[in-house]
This record gives structure tokens, C-alpha cells and sequence, in this order.
């Protein structure tokens, strides 16, 4: 049998051109052993020295052919052109008159080493490469040449790194392949490969390659980039290059020793011969799930990237189901299958039990596609709010000032709640779409109850009510001198905000959104026992706009326009000796290069108080433009985000209030009611009330001659249809809220306080409300006499001085202070401060803060759930009878206190908005035995 001839490609032919450009001179013909590859180019050109030379390339088996070749050069090219013959004739066979016109008068003899060095620019060649064993490598490097070259300049090329600069290029990692250097730089692991996998033609590159070159490709994957490389490729190799990704994620099921035979069975037919042992199969799918979850980080925000992780995810759906494994795969943190499985099973244990749901979400809310679903995901939250809600005990209305202050800190967020369930689930799952319906239908019929018992309230109320003698209420028309005046009077100029129709469901988005933008909210100071709440006024009635917004801004129960309005609220600041401003929406928007109006900004510049009506909610209403129809934020309302800007540059206070708010369409109403009497508006009219209506009358009540009905059913209506509605006697409509935003804690009114946005939440919104953490005593010691800790004579007691936010008195913090920690630890963080880790700390910091006081915030923390507003925390500061200074530079006392050598137990997170407590490795810093 003849012997093999090594193969020769395009770039050994160069690299031996340029060998023996020396020898060429005027010689045109060269002879190599070998056999030229029929899928080389048979012409190109090359640049031997300083001249470019045409060189043509032909195999011949015979004496007779490689002259026939010779004599045909000779006769058609130019003098300069080089005809390579490679051959497997001997030379002891060819004539030394063919001979004579060839280079070195002989055949040349391809060294692959000498060559891949020459191509690689290196000195010398790792000993390995030399080996028969890497002959496969050589042969490899010399066909994958890029078309600019290998990357030069190493001294020794090592095994290594000759199988890198392959892989770069056989893969086409390194970019289109026709650089050298282009790959130099690109990581070559499991994240990059399954990333090339999922591109058109990198699969098929790799199936392509000799089984030789597959195989050692593998093996040097599988020791340089991990045990899930080999799997990948061999997918590669079975022609699912495509799927690998997908398969990883179905293949996460085979984790779990519970995966049933049928499950198992499944997904070894999708494998097929490519299944992996158990821990190569961990390792892909690990690997697979990591770059999923970077992937699904860059997606959001991105349409691309989040095609490209829709893409696999389908794919592995589309995969499950033809396999029959959805069912099995529930459990699974990736398929879009089984979020809406999990889905489904929080919006059913809504419906059951608040405790079952909220499990059931937190498990939903491990789903690695929770960010990309983040509209479904905060559905499924407002179902288990209202799971939460609907299972405390009914609420009543005993009072109309009573009702209006709930609605505000409480029943408001159930319409917030109530509108999401009534958009249902943005995927359109159907069986979502229904435990949505029920637990809307449950909690509406709820609220229903409540506006009825407030409308017989406030039929009472108005009889009598007016701005001097309100029973208990704030109405609308008190609003600037018991409100805005006294922030006033600190000597900041306020702007005042009217969010025409903005209802308190509005209200609680947008302070909950101000709040993490930096604005401090204030109210006043609660009666003692009372609990700190955002103010709410009573609108006047009907709840329309030419009634309540014209009192609000004129400080006086009146009707009327815009004239009325910014005369009224001049004359009435005018009398407290301030200057003000009102601007209405023509006045708003500057003109070319300005967001705003040269008159706003420069009102605003002024110490004039100053007002801006926006009307982007009301019109929403009556025009049906509401953009996203479950919420509310501070870029949906015009002029809004850039006026809090403006006023915040200018260190304004800012209280944002409506005129009155209003109720949705729900599709529920049958066209406009008849109920007898004249309509003169979408929610009053005269004449009697009837079923869902209410006869309000009184010196509050400036339409019809002090006399109207007014619903308050939301599916009442006595005109056409609109997107929202006001003007009737609900409590979505009735109820002014009152937002009060300091840029700067000094602002501060007189009795005013800081309500922290745990306390302007209701408990049933947050998530859950964990138990407080009660530690088991670990030191008992006896209670000693008084005598026992006290001073001797003579002796000066000391009076150590509290760091930053605390001025001491009278205690000290010495051993007395110390052993009572011991005798009453009970805590987690009475354990804490009487722990023998917290004493070194203290060695730390040059004035700590007293033990109670640090006891009280761990236990503070820890009962919230870990985390609290710094607002909240000051709150929980001020209960141990401390006085409250610098907050934040309290906590940044606590957390030299508490983060032992740098861990970070104690620190900022949600951009500074909110401490986080690490209990867990509180523990482990402050109690190591335990650990044990």
C-alpha cells in the first residue's frame, strides 16, 4: 500500500516560498512531497521580499504530468510567475533536466514544525508539539491560518497556547476570522461557548473538523474551561449545537434524586448517545443557568438581549412539551412554562389562605425571569395584598373625617391593589385571569360596603360641616392656611402642586416614588396614642373641579375658573404678606430649549409662593389617555418630574394635593342612569336618590341650590362613557389626599414630624410581618441592690457624650451599665451589646452610642424583616427616649460597631433609601461558638 502524502495547503506553500526566497532568484519552478488540498486556492499571489509574486499550485502523480505542467507554465506565464507542483514521484524518478529548474534542484520536504514556527514568529516550539502524537496539531495550525496570520511575537510557542490561537480560529471566536490577533483577547469558557453555540454557523465550523481534531479540541476544552465544555461540544457534534442551551435547562431536572423514571426516561431521549455522566451533566447545566442569569440581566431594558433569552427559553419549552415534561418541570427557576404554572399557584392560594399565597410567592419570586415578568410578578404581589386585606377583621366607617383619613392611609392602597386585578395578567393566562376576577369580586364587594357606610356619614357630615367648623375633618378649602402656611412660616417658599383628580390610589404611587428620589415626606404631629398618617381633606361637593379647586387655591368654599382661582390665591397669600404665583397649563411649558417657562423658573428663583396646576390625570379621564392603566408614576404627569427638580434646586417644600379624586370605568356600568331629576354631570344630578345614591345637602354643597344626589356606586353614570369619573359621594372621590416633600429635614415645620414610608404603608401591603426575634438568655445573673453599682463617695461619676446623634445625660455606661445588659438579654440585640465581640468593637469607636439604643435598632431590624428606612429607623431610636440629630451618621457609628473586620453586617442598600441588617451573619460574627 502506498504511503500517505502529508497534506499541503496554502499556507505551507507560502511559508516554504518564503523559506527559500533566497534560492528562488530566477527560478519558476518548485517541487514538495505531498498532496496539495482540493479545496485550496489553485492561484493567489505572495509577497516574497519586496516584490509580489503569482503563484500557481497543481498535485501531479506522474513524471509525465509534472512535465506536462512545466512545459505548459513555461509557455503561458509570466517570467516572474511560480508554478508548485506537489508530487509523490521520487526524485530518483524525475530527470535531472526537470530537476535543474527547480528550487534547491530537489523536492522539498515539508517540516510542519519549522513552519509553525516560522508562521507563529517564534524561536523555538513547546517539545510536546514535536510529538507524533501532536501531529494533528501542526497539520491544524497550518490549514487555520487567519488570513492576516497567526498573532506573532512569542519567543516559545507553547501547546497551549497553539491550542488556543486554533480554537479562537476554528471556532470563529475571535471575530470574522481574517485577523490574526483577533481572538487574542477573547476568554475562551463555557460562557462564551454556549453563547457561540447559539450563532448560525458556529456549530457546524466545529462538526466539520476531522474527528482527530474534534476529539483533542474536546479534551483540551474539558481541562482548560471545565467539565461542561466536553458536554457542549458533544451536542455540537450530534447536530444540537443550536439546542445545547435549551437541553441544559430541561437537563436541571436530572439534579433531583426525586426526578421520577418517566422524567429520566424523557430526558435521555433527548440526549440520545450524547448523555452525560451526572456530574458532567451538573456541571452544563450549572454553567447553562449562569449565563441565563447574566443574559437575563442585560435583557431588561434591551429588545435584543431579551430576544436572545426568549429564544432559548421557548426553545426549552417547546422541547418540554414535545417530550411530555411540563408537567415535571414546574419546579424549574427559567421556563416561562413553569412561571406561569407557579403563577397560577399563588393566584389559587389567594383565594384559600393569605399564608399559602404569600409561600407560594416568595417561591414565584425566585424565578430567574421574575425581572422580565416584573408586570405579571407584581399582579401576583397585589392578589396576596388582597388575600391579606380580605382576611382581616371587616373595617368600619364610624366617622366621615374618619373615612377619608382611611382611605388614605389604608383603603387607597386596596384601589391600587384592585386596579392591577382588574387589568388581570399581562401574559393573558386564562386560569390566572379567573382567581384574579374572584378575589377583585370579593374585595369590591368589600369596598362597595364601605362607601355606602361613608355616604350615610357624610350625608350627616355636610349638613352642618363648613371651613370654620369641619367636625374633625380637613376640607379643601383649609388646606392653604392649615397646611401650606405653616411650612411657610419656616421661611422657605413652598410650591404648591394640584394634581387635578388625582385619588388617593394616584397619591400612594407617586410619594412612594418621591420618597425614593430623595424627598423626605412630613406630617403633622399625631395626638398622643395616635399613629403618624398623611393628611386627607374632604373636597367640596359635588366633587368637581370649577367647585373644589377653586376653594382649595382661594382658600374659601367659592366656584369658578382659572380668573378666580389666581386672583384667590394671590389675595389670599397676599393677606398672610407673601407674594404668590399661580400658573395654569398654558403658563407651563417654555418654548424651545426649555422644558419649563421662563415666568415658572423664574417664580420659582423667587421667594413668592408658588403654584402649578397640572391636569394630565383629569384629562386622562375624560379623554380615555391614560397610558399604563395600573399605575401612576411621576413621568406619567406633565411637568411633573421637572418641577420637583426645580424645586428641589431651589430648596422648596412641596405639597402635592388634588382638588378631588375619582373612580375608574370598569365596564360595569349599562349606559347612563335615569333615575329621575336633571344630570348636569357625570356623577350629580337633582332630583331623589335611589338605590346607590345619596341626597347631600348643605352649606358645603354649592350646585343645584345646596341640594344634589350624588352615587356612590362606581357603576353609576349619567352621562357617556369616559375612562374615569368624579363628582359623586365615594371615597375614591370625596377624599383630597395632602402630600407634603421637604428637599432637606431642616425644613421641618413646627410639630411636624418625618413619616417614615413603613408607617405610611399599611402592615397588609408588606410582604409579611415576621415575628419579633426573642433570643433565649444565655448569661443569668442575679439582680444585685442599687448599692452594688453605686459610685463611692468621692468618686467623680462619669458623663460620657454620645456620638453624632446623641447628647448623654445622666447614665453611665460603665460596668453597671454592662452587667444590667447581661442580667436583662433577652434579644437578639440585648445579646448582642452584651456579647464579648461587641466590647472589643467598641474599643473601635471613640463614642459609642448607648447599648440599649443599639439593642433597640437590631431588634428593630430584625423584626421589620431585616430591612428599614432610615426614617423608620430614627423612629425606632426615638422610642428608647434618645434624641434624634444625624441619622446617617448614627448608622455609620453602628456599623463600626457591628461590621466586624469589614463584613458587612450593617449598610445601605436601594441606593441609600433603605438599611439592611444581615442577621444571619450577625450571629456568625457576634456568637462564633454557636457555630459550632
Amino acid at each position: 500500500m502506498a504511503a500517505t502524502l502529508p497534506p499541503v495547503g496554502r499556507r505551507t506553500v507560502e511559508a516554504l516560498l518564503t523559506a527559500y526566497a533566497k534560492g528562488l532568484k530566477d527560478r519558476r519552478l518548485v517541487l514538495v512531497h505531498g498532496r496539495y488540498a482540493d479545496n485550496a486556492p489553485p492561484e493567489f499571489s505572495v509577497k516574497l521580499g519586496d516584490e509580489t509574486r503569482r503563484v500557481r499550485v497543481s498535485h501531479q502523480s506522474s513524471v509525465l504530468g509534472i512535465l506536462g505542467e512545466w512545459a505548459e507554465h513555461q509557455e503561458k506565464s509570466a517570467d516572474a510567475d511560480l508554478l508548485v507542483v506537489t508530487t509523490g514521484v521520487d526524485d530518483d524518478h524525475l530527470g535531472w533536466d526537470l530537476r535543474g529548474h527547480a528550487v534547491k534542484r530537489q523536492t522539498l520536504t515539508v517540516d510542519n514544525a519549522e513552519i509553525v514556527m516560522q508562521r507563529f514568529g517564534a524561536t523555538s516550539l513547546d517539545p510536546r508539539m514535536y510529538a507524533r502524537e501532536e501531529a494533528w496539531l501542526l497539520e491544524a495550525l497550518l490549514e487555520a491560518e487567519p488570513g492576516q496570520g497567526w498573532e506573532r511575537g512569542r519567543a516559545v510557542l507553547t501547546c497551549d497556547a497553539a491550542v488556543r490561537a486554533l480554537v479562537v480560529a476554528r471556532l470563529g471566536l475571535g471575530g470574522d476570522g481574517n485577523v490574526g490577533t483577533a481572538g487574542q483577547d477573547v476568554a475562551v469558557d463555557a460562557d462564551t461557548l454556549l453563547a457561540w453555540s447559539r450563532t448560525p454557523a458556529g456549530p457546524l465550523r466545529f462538526a466539520e473538523l476531522a474527528q482527530t481534531e474534534r476529539s483533542e479540541i474536546k479534551k483540551w476544552l474539558g481541562e482548560t474551561a471545565g467539565q461542561a465544555v466536553p458536554v457542549l461540544m458533544s451536542l455540537v457534534e450530534a447536530g444540537c449545537g443550536h439546542d445545547a442551551m435549551a437541553l441544559g435547562l430541561l437537563g436541571a431536572a436530572l439534579r433531583d434524586p426525586a426526578a421520577s423514571p418517566d422524567t429520566v426516561l424523557a430526558l435521555g431521549g433527548l440526549f440520545g448517545q450524547v448523555m452525560p455522566r451526572r456530574g458532567e451533566l451538573q456541571a452544563f447545566t450549572e454553567a447553562v443557568e449562569g449565563t441565563l442569569i447574566r443574559w437575563i440581566g442585560e435583557a431588561r431594558g434591551n429588545p435584543a438581549a431579551r430576544q436572545r433569552v426568549f429564544a432559548v427559553l421557548d426553545r426549552a419549552d417547546q422541547l418540554a412539551a414535545d417530550a411530555g415534561l411540563t408537567s415535571g418541570l414546574v419546579s424549574n427557576r427559567f421556563l416561562p412554562s413553569s412561571f406561569t404554572a407557579q403563577l397560577r399557584h399563588v393566584t389559587a392560594a389567594a383565594r384559600q389562605s393569605p399564608t399559602a399565597a404569600q409561600a407560594a410567592l416568595d417561591e414565584l419570586s425566585a424565578h430567574a425571569l421574575v425581572k422580565l415578568y416584573a408586570d405579571r410578578h407584581r399582579a401576583a404581589a397585589m392578589a396576596v395584598r388582597i388575600a391579606r386585606w380580605l382576611a382581616l377583621p371587616k373595617p368600619r366607617v364610624p366617622s366621615a373625617a374618619a373615612g377619608v383619613q382611611t382611605q388614605l392611609a389604608d383603603w387607597g392602597w386596596v384601589d391600587r391593589a384592585l386596579a392591577v386585578l382588574w387589568a388581570g395578567d399581562p401574559g393573558g393566562d386564562h386560569g390566572v385571569a379567573q382567581d384574579f376576577r374572584v378575589l377583585y369580586d370579593l374585595a369590591q364587594a368589600q369596598r362597595e360596603r364601605l362607601d355606602k357606610e361613608f355616604a350615610g356619614r357624610l350625608t350627616t357630615w355636610t349638613e352642618s360641616a363648613t371651613a370654620q367648623f369641619p367636625s374633625g375633618c380637613l376640607v379643601v378649602e383649609n388646606v392653604l392656611p392649615e397646611v401650606v402656611k405653616p411650612i411657610a412660616a419656616t421661611g422657605a417658599a413652598p410650591l404648591v402642586l394640584v394634581l387635578d383628580g388625582m385619588s388617593t390610589a394616584v397619591a400612594v404611587q407617586l410619594g412612594e416614588e418621591a420618597e425614593r428620589e430623595g424627598w423626605t415626606e412630613a406630617v403633622t404631629r399625631p395626638s398622643e396614642g395616635q399613629a403618624l398618617r398623611r393628611l386627607a381633606a374632604v373636597s367640596m361637593l359635588p366633587s368637581v373641579t370649577n367647585i373644589s379647586r377653586a376653594s382649595l387655591l382661594t382658600a374659601s368654599a367659592t366656584k369658578g375658573g382659572q380668573a378666580a382661582e389666581s386672583s384667590g390665591f394671590a389675595g389670599f397669600w397676599k393677606a398672610q404678606r407673601r407674594e404668590a404665583v399661580l400658573f395654569h397649563k398654558a403658563g407651563i411649558e417654555g418654548d424651545a430649549g426649555r422644558y419649563l417657562s421662563e415666568d415658572v423658573v423664574a417664580a420659582l428663583a423667587t421667594d413668592a409662593v408658588v403654584g402649578v396646576v397640572l391636569n394630565t390625570i383629569d384629562d386622562a379621564l375624560d379623554k380615555g389617555q391614560q397610558g399604563q392603566r395600573t399605575r401612576w408614576s411621576l413621568d406619567d404627569i406633565t411637568y411633573l418630574r421637572e418641577l420637583l427638580a426645580a424645586a428641589k434646586g431651589y430648596g422648596r417644600p412641596v405639597v402635592l394635593v388634588a382638588d378631588h379624586g375619582h373612580v375608574l370605568e370598569r365596564g360595569m356600568s349599562h349606559g347612563p342612569a335615569n333615575n329621575g331629576g336633571a344630570a348636569a354631570a357625570a356623577r350629580w344630578r337633582t332630583g331623589t336618590a335611589r338605590d346607590g345614591e345619596v341626597q347631600l345637602a348643605g352649606p358645603r354643597v354649592w350646585e343645584g341650590g345646596g341640594t344634589i344626589v350624588a352615587p356612590w356606586r362606581e357603576d353609576i353614570r349619567y352621562t357617556g362613557r369616559r375612562a374615569g369619573y368624579h363628582g359623586g359621594a365615594s371615597l375614591a372621590e370625596v377624599t383630597v389626599p395632602v402630600l407634603v416633600l421637604l428637599p432637606d429635614k431642616a425644613l421641618m415645620p413646627k410639630a411636624w414630624e418625618v413619616l417614615p414610608r413603613e408607617q405610611a404603608t399599611p402592615a397588609w401591603w408588606q410582604s409579611s410581618v415576621p415575628e419579633p426575634v426573642v433570643e433565649q438568655t444565655v448569661t443569668v445573673v442575679e439582680e444585685r441592690p442599687k448599692s452594688a453599682v453605686r459610685p463611692k463617695s468621692g468618686t467623680r461619676r462619669a458623663r460620657p457624650e454620645g456620638e453624632g446623634l446623641f447628647a448623654e445625660t445622666d447614665l453611665d455606661v460603665a460596668a453597671s451599665e454592662k452587667a444590667a445588659a447581661r442580667e436583662t438579654a433577652t434579644t437578639l440585640g440585648a445579646r448582642v451589646v452584651a456579647s464579648e465581640v461587641y466590647e472589643a468593637q467598641k474599643e473601635y469607636v471613640r463614642k459609642a452610642p448607648e447599648a440599649n439604643v443599639v439593642a433597640a435598632v437590631i431588634d428593630a431590624l430584625a423584626e421589620a424583616g431585616e430591612t428599614m428606612s432610615p426614617a423608620a429607623l430614627a423612629s425606632a431610636v426615638s422610642a428608647t427616649g434618645r434624641v434624634r440629630r444625624n441619622i446617617d451618621g448614627f448608622i455609620t457609628t453602628l456599623q463600626r460597631l457591628l461590621n466586624v473586620e469589614g463584613y458587612p453586617v450593617l449598610g445601605f442598600i436601594d441606593a441609600g433609601h433603605t438599611v439592611r441588617l444581615d442577621v444571619k451573619l450577625l450571629r456568625d460574627q457576634f456568637f462564633p461558638k454557636e457555630r459550632e
